[in-house]
């Protein structure tokens, strides 16, 4: 792998300063050589489908060259976490990381932590929807609220891994209604198509999941979708936002990237206007419609900050709901 040189990152730092204050085209006058992302995941996940989805766009505008996917799955993202912290020491290379690491960090009492990397950038985005068989006497998420309420057990949540998206989630509309989220009876799902199996065959009340997962079924009349969480509703989808439905709640499956601490900031520099010309570019607005992701990009100094009060939220949800101290 051809790595980049300190004196080649501080002449694209300078170039994508100037490109990005000019005004002028959105790519960098030089490309980032010999760029490796590591996701924290299996192939085919979320983290990987983000980083090779950047691998094209990158490529394809010379915006890097010579760019790597590696991917080190475990622990809920913290085995690559502690791998990136330990030996990513030479740039450029960025870590994939997103909503489901912050649980994994909790849930694994893990030793390695997001405030030993650099926040990057916050890229996309994925809405949870909340879903019923179409058969089912839930018609609303009034409904079920209500049914939450009168007995919480006996509502079923069929969703992800334990601390993340999908549990952290219905913990949080628990609390939002005044219910106990210790209470509520959440079912622990492999993934996506386990959760839409159990839904679909009415093992569960609900479901919850990345709207992605479900579309299909809701387009096909055998699901009813009660709610979607993000804060607004996605375009040419007819279904309300948790708000609109008397849940005071917005959460979204976010991912981003971050830096090893070690990197020199001329090269964090470097990498964010990289990023940051990447995301204007009409082939990444393309992979974002495609996959259903939502664009919540965010620069640097922003994605710190929201990463800050993130990591507080998620840590409370996980605590009201018996998984942390």
């Amino acid at each position: 792998m051809t790595l980049i040189n300190r004196r080649q990152f501080s002449v694209l730092a300078a170039g994508a300063v100037a490109t990005l204050t000019a005004g002028a085209s959105p790519l960098l006058a030089n490309e980032v050589k010999g760029l490796e992302f590591l996701a924290p995941s299996a192939p085919g996940s979320g983290y990987d489908q983000l980083a090779r989805t950047m691998q094209a766009v990158l490529q394809e505008k010379h915006l890097a060259s010579g760019v790597q996917v590696q991917n080190v799955a475990g622990g809920g993202g913290t085995v690559g976490l502690s791998q990136f912290i330990t030996s990513r020491k030479r740039a450029p290379s960025i870590l994939v990381f997103g909503f489901a690491l912050m649980g994994g960090i909790i849930t694994t009492k893990s030793a390695v932590t997001l405030d030993q990397v650099v926040p990057l950038a916050r890229l996309m985005g994925e809405a949870n929807v909340i879903v019923v068989p179409a058969t089912s006497d839930i018609k609303t998420l009034a409904d079920l609220v209500a049914k939450l309420k009168a007995n919480p057990q006996a509502v079923s949540w069929a969703g992800g891994s334990i601390g993340g998206i999908d549990h952290v989630m219905v913990g949080l509309i628990a609390k939002a209604v005044g219910v106990d989220p210790t209470k509520v009876n959440y079912v622990v799902h492999a993934g996506g198509g386990e959760v839409l199996a159990s839904t679909l065959g009415g093992h569960a009340t609900v479901g919850i999941s990345g709207f992605e997962e479900f579309r299909s079924q809701i387009e096909a009349g055998k699901l009813r979708a009660l709610a979607i969480s993000s804060g607004e509703r996605m375009p040419g989808v007819d279904v309300p936002t948790l708000k609109e439905g008397g849940v005071d709640l917005a959460i979204m499956n976010w991912r981003g990237l971050a830096v090893h601490a070690s990197t020199p900031e001329e090269e964090r520099k470097a990498l964010a206007g990289m990023i940051a010309a990447m995301v204007k570019t009409e082939e990444w607005k393309a992979a974002l419609k495609k996959r259903g992701w939502l664009d919540t990009y965010l620069p640097p100094a922003e994605f710190a900050a929201f990463l800050k009060q993130e990591q507080v939220r998620v840590a409370t949800a996980l605590k009201d709901v018996g998984l942390s101290q």
